[in-house]
């Protein structure tokens, strides 16, 4: 069985992540999406409510899971039992990232192949990042976020 991570904060979980968890899903077994703590961010949402906005966004597929982890990456790979990490790259600086954690995991769990999609073009610009500070100053994310993150969103920016 082909077990994949999708390992993120996911502060909010938007379309584009959305848009690569699905194709994740029709390419792997089963695809578990793992929320990270990330204590060193200030997220808006808690770890427990990104677990739950990700449980609730990917209800209807089947073969994708979600849990919460803290501590390092590589440690929650083999907890779970996955040796493919699935990433996300819009921009060349992504790569950059990317391709700096990747050496890190190989050289800590060579086991662990990372594989990297890219997002659809219409989710090209989108991240988390984007759209909290949007939603914080009063702009409207609807269009950027499932429905279920839209509502919390506006539950915690009180609009």
């Amino acid at each position: 069985m082909q077990k994949a991570i999708y390992p993120g904060t996911f502060d909010p979980v938007t379309n584009g992540h959305f848009d690569l968890i699905k194709r994740a899903a029709s390419i792997f077994d089963a695809v578990v999406i793992g929320v990270a703590e990330s204590p060193s961010k200030n997220t808006l949402f808690s770890l427990q409510e990104r677990v739950a906005l990700l449980q609730e966004t990917c209800k209807d597929l089947p073969n994708v899971s979600v849990a919460g982890f803290t501590g390092l990456l590589v440690d929650f790979a083999s907890e779970q039992h996955a040796n493919i990490l699935v990433r996300g790259l819009r921009t060349t600086m992504d790569f950059e990232y990317e391709f700096g954690l990747t050496t890190m995991y190989r050289r800590l769990k060579p086991e662990l192949e990372s594989l990297f999609l890219t997002p659809s073009e219409e989710y090209a610009f989108l991240s988390s990042t984007l759209v909290r500070e949007v939603a914080i100053h009063g702009g409207e994310v609807e269009n950027f976020v499932p429905e279920c993150v839209h509502a919390a969103i506006q539950q915690k920016v009180k609009r």
